[in-house]
């Protein structure tokens, strides 16, 4: 299983020719108290197969902390990384139904949320 962990980038004048930016989407949550391993694979199951519904929406994955990562999550205990194609396309996943029902379980799910997008060169 690959572990997401940025590095800063070693070419700090990269080609403009060659040079092909994605856009990085880690959400953290807190989940409720009683939720469940059937309820968390069921909304993974469903987060994941936004992937081809959502214009630019590359990948998606969902994942609990790393043991050593537990310390310093601030009772975060579930994270997820979207890979989106441009920018533009953070506006198109927000906003798609596939989205917004996702949203919807995620309300039912979390007690707090933390969305941050990231702008990388590939």
């Amino acid at each position: 299983m690959p572990v997401y962990h940025i590095e800063p980038n070693p070419n700090p004048k990269p080609n403009p020719q060659t040079t092909n930016k994605k856009n990085k989407n880690p959400v953290l949550f807190r989940l409720k108290q009683g939720v469940t391993p059937a309820q968390l694979a069921n909304w993974t199951k469903i987060s994941q197969a936004m992937v081809g519904q959502i214009p630019g929406l590359r990948s998606l994955k969902t994942n609990p902390p790393l043991p050593i990562s537990v310390p310093r999550a601030k009772g975060f205990d579930m994270g997820l990384v979207a890979v989106l194609d441009k920018k533009e396309d953070v506006a198109v996943y927000a906003t798609h139904p596939a989205h917004l029902e996702v949203h919807k379980l995620r309300e039912e799910l979390c007690e707090d949320t933390l969305a941050y997008d990231l702008e990388f060169e590939e």
